[in-house]
């Protein structure tokens, strides 16, 4: 693996923790909605990861990240759509999408 690709990842990495240490243990959604500093926070490590993801596959599509169609999507909704973001869409992401995504990225940045 190239140093580019790794270095992407590492930063995929990064946005990830930061997303659970933004959220804390308790995750609640309610607390997510109302607090836009919290959501703004959040989108924008989306961003990192989904610019991070975009320029991984443009290096090398071989590499296996089951989500990343979604999440690029994601980025590109909260970059060009930002007046449409659906937090429901956010938080689904979050929790469905995400601790997958950080197992991936682990696997990928110790092989």
């Amino acid at each position: 693996m190239n140093d580019k690709i790794r270095k992407y990842l590492t930063d995929i990495k990064e946005s990830i923790d930061s997303i659970e240490k933004y959220l804390g243990e308790k995750r609640d959604f309610t607390i997510y909605k109302e607090n836009k500093m919290l959501r703004r926070a959040v989108e924008r490590e989306f961003e990192i990861i989904g610019e991070a993801l975009n320029q991984i596959v443009k290096l090398d599509n071989s590499i296996k990240i089951s989500s990343k169609k979604q999440i690029i999507s994601l980025r590109n909704r909260v970059i060009h759509g930002y007046d449409r973001i659906d937090d429901e869409i956010v938080w689904g992401t979050i929790v469905k999408h995400i601790p997958i995504l950080k197992n991936e990225i682990e696997i990928l940045i110790i092989a």
